[in-house]
């Protein structure tokens, strides 16, 4: 891959479910260590395209390119393959499991002799977690019992140990007090640094703000616009979510 080909190419990408086009002829793309906001209203297709992106849905016309390669995934397996890990609003983690057990859940290591290899993946846990949140120590309390910037912190951890350079992060900030939520944050930044692409679905404007390089709005389907967030206002943002408007030309 070249140093300016992108991570993902989305062309012209649609979804129908009977006569409801959910996604009709969106593009958009993404680069290494670039932060992409997705953004709309509940049912302007934003959803719809991440679950087409991550192999829950087959797409219905248009291509998905990974890393400069065609790709058409049947199943999420097939995304993950190909670099791309979906962070869901809910995390799916398992409550009553430790961070090291949920990171390797489904996925276990294993000694020679084909026991569960508790030591090693302690360890790899706390590699990958502490790369991302030095201040998280106590990785061996349930999840239930940790707050919300340490849940994300797990779930971000479990999909960058499996080799994902591609994330899409579904409201990541979602029910967070402001000290989570700046750790969500500082976790984006330092995923960033570390050439990462992310896909951020977010109402918080304030957070897209902070850390999208641009941002793709979708209305009733259909792509509005993509424009770098140093070129517009919040208000034209809203101004594209709402009405379906682009942002003037400045100059």
């Amino acid at each position: 891959m070249s140093a300016t080909q992108a991570l993902v190419e989305v062309h012209e990408l649609s979804k129908h479910f009977g006569g409801i086009h959910a996604v009709e002829k969106a593009s958009c793309d993404l680069h290494a260590g670039e932060v992409v906001g997705l953004l709309g209203h509940n049912g302007a297709g934003k959803s719809t395209l991440i679950k087409v992106l991550s192999g829950v849905f087959p797409s219905d016309g248009g291509s998905i390119r990974v890393h400069g390669r065609d790709c058409h995934f049947r199943t999420p397996r097939d995304a993950r393959e190909a670099g791309i890990e979906t962070i869901h609003q809910t995390l799916a983690l398992a409550e009553n499991l430790d961070a090291p057990s949920n990171l390797f859940l489904g996925r276990e290591l294993l000694t020679p002799w084909r026991t569960l290899d508790a030591d090693r993946m302690e360890h790899e846990a706390r590699q990958v977690i502490q790369r991302l949140n030095p201040n998280f120590t106590n990785l061996r309390k349930p999840v239930r019992s940790m707050s919300g910037g340490q849940r994300q912190t797990v779930a971000i951890a479990r999909a960058l140990y499996f080799n994902a350079r591609i994330l899409i992060m579904d409201e990541p900030c979602a029910a967070l007090g402001p000290a989570e939520t700046r750790m969500v944050l500082d976790t984006i930044q330092r995923l960033k640094q570390e050439g990462i692409g992310i896909f951020l679905i977010s109402h918080d404007m304030a957070d897209v703000f902070e850390v999208c390089d641009r941002v793709t709005v979708m209305k009733n389907g259909s792509v509005v616009d993509t424009v770098r967030i140093a070129d517009v206002t919040p208000d034209e943002v809203l101004a594209m979510i709402i009405l379906g408007q682009k942002p003037r030309a400045k100059g």
